[in-house]
């Protein structure tokens, strides 16, 4: 009996070993030390490859370490054992999600909440998980078997509320994602990443009022967890070299040690400005590392050849950047920074306009794709390219929630000087007297732009009412202020009405007009003159056409 005891005992303290160093494991994964995680998760399957939860965690860790192929070979060797094992069947299908195979993974995953009559808490995290981290998961599906879970009977797991917020941060729901990492915290009140995740929402929203507070809250938390130092390390990066500094140092003592820590070095270096040893370094990095280093040390060269001066060095490696990095890990500062560089190589100026659309399309701020725009239109602009400005300002004016009058009016001139005059008609006769109806300008180039229209003479008189209505607002709004446009005004009607309708008495009315705004005005009393003299004038008759049969006439 006392060996049969000493034998159960063994086994409960053997199970419990492992049991703690599957959740050391998970500890490492939760604090992002991915390289710690794997490590321990490979021992525990060393001891036992029959630990399914080592099993699903070290393909987890491996996902997040970007070894898919590695991933996969650890859940399919898991399946051929343990073929109904729901977190191994899971697993698989968050591999087939990667790979497309969407159908394929939702059966996997409906299997696996079936098999557990949808109880287990576990499970539903898992498929909450995969549907999240993969990019063609369904994050409705996610969220809508997470909320089940959240109605067990017992229910009190934080974690099923994280993942709820990250299944609504792919969805763009911000207000939602906080609601759900809010609810985490009720269930564990120390869990900083759910502080941290809340300070990412406010983060994508460029809003440091809310993400600053809640990333230093995260590390108030737990002061260990290394993914808010890093955060705030970027943040300040541009901002405060000595802050920065020291998120750095808290970082590097909070995470695995290795080659990313060799990265956030090297940018640390060009951050100090010290651009020459940030190079250098990026560069012994990719050679030391090769095919394996982190696309982003190509990013970095670029930025400091810009910074150097050396554009053709800058273009090649960015572009070894974009071709290299994963889609998720590309920013709109990317293609913003190869559109500097082209804007700065002689001849390559308009491929500018290219990089700086893939940017504006990449960013999710209303607020920087006008920055962007704005961008794009002042280097049209300064191309003498008007065309290309008028496009830009236009799309920017389409695209902002409340857009300036100001903005209205750039838009318009642009296209007149780009010689587009029919949307600039369009623009100034349409929109700006629409919105605008008590300033001068809709009505002013609403004239000219109807005017370019026509030939040279305005044979067409496709400006004749604008400039009516011109000289009218003119004297309603501002006699004074805007005399000269009323007078102008006049005077174009005077020239239609005399050269191209025939009509004198009328081109006399405007002549009365111009002396009713400005009665010492010499040509309009010049030209008075002239038409009524010529009105008065007695018709000459018809020359008699000579008699036939003489000679000259006579």
């Amino acid at each position: 009996m006392k060996r049969l005891f000493s034998l159960v005992a063994g086994v409960v303290i053997a199970s419990n070993l492992f049991a703690q160093s599957v959740d050391q494991g998970r500890k490492f994964y939760y604090y992002e030390r991915y390289n710690s995680a794997k490590e321990v998760f490979e021992k525990v399957l060393a001891a036992n490859p029959n630990n399914l939860d080592a099993v699903y965690w070290l393909g987890q860790t491996l996902i997040s370490l970007k070894d898919t192929v590695a991933a996969k070979e650890v859940f399919s060797k898991a399946l051929q054992s343990n073929g109904s094992a729901p977190l191994v069947i899971i697993g698989m299908g968050q591999i087939e999600l990667m790979e497309g195979k969407t159908a394929e993974a939702r059966q996997r995953f409906d299997f696996a909440l079936t098999s557990t009559k949808n109880k287990d808490i576990n499970v539903i995290n898992a498929v909450g998980l995969a549907n999240v981290r993969a990019r063609s998961g369904d994050a409705t599906y996610a969220i809508e078997k997470l909320t089940l879970g959240t109605q067990l009977k017992d229910f009190k797991n934080a974690e099923t509320y994280v993942i709820m917020g990250d299944a609504y941060r792919k969805l763009i729901d911000g207000g939602n994602s906080v609601v759900s990492y809010t609810k985490a915290l009720t269930y564990d009140a120390r869990l900083a990443a759910a502080k941290h995740k809340i300070g990412m929402v406010y983060l994508t929203q460029n809003n440091k009022e809310y993400f600053l507070p809640a990333f230093e809250e995260a590390v108030a938390l737990d002061a260990a967890y290394a993914p808010t130092y890093f955060e705030l390390f970027y943040y300040w990066y541009f901002r405060d070299v000595n802050k920065a500094a020291g998120y750095l140092d808290q970082y590097v003592a909070n995470t695995d040690q290795g080659p990313k820590v060799e990265y956030l070095k090297t940018d640390f270096l060009y951050a100090s400005g010290k651009f020459g040893e940030a190079k250098d370094k990026a560069k012994s990095l990719i050679s030391q590392y090769g095919e394996k280093v982190d696309p982003r040390m190509f990013r970095l060269v670029a930025y400091t050849a810009d910074t150097t001066g050396n554009l053709a060095e800058a273009k090649e490696a960015m572009l070894t950047f974009l071709k290299k990095a994963d889609a998720s890990d590309i920013l709109p500062t990317d293609y913003e920074e190869l559109a500097n560089i082209s804007a700065k190589t002689a001849g390559a100026e308009a491929e500018a306009f290219g990089y700086l659309q893939k940017a504006v399309d990449l960013d999710t701020l209303v607020e920087n794709k006008v920055k962007l725009i704005n961008k794009a239109a002042a280097l049209a602009k300064k191309m003498g390219n008007r065309k290309e400005e008028a496009n830009w300002l236009g799309v920017a004016y389409r695209l902002k929630k409340s857009p300036s009058n100001t903005d209205l009016y750039n838009w318009g001139i642009s296209n007149y000087q780009a010689g587009d005059y029919v949307t600039a008609d369009s623009i100034f006769c349409g929109v700006y007297q629409s919105k605008y109806p008590n300033e001068i300008f809709g009505y002013l180039w609403c004239a000219r732009a109807k005017q370019a229209q026509d030939d040279s003479t305005n044979s067409k008189g496709l400006a004749v009412e604008a400039y009516k209505i011109l000289a009218e607002k003119a004297r309603a709004f501002d006699s004074v202020k805007y005399k000269s446009q009323a007078i102008s005004s006049y005077f174009f009607l005077i020239q239609y009405y005399n050269d191209i309708a025939k009509d004198r008495p009328t081109a006399i009315s405007y002549c009365d007009k111009i002396l009713e705004v400005d009665p010492a005005n010499e040509q309009a009393i010049k030209i008075k003159d002239i038409l009524s003299k010529a009105a008065t004038r007695p018709a000459q008759p018809a020359p008699k056409k000579p008699a036939s049969g003489t000679k000259g006439g006579k």
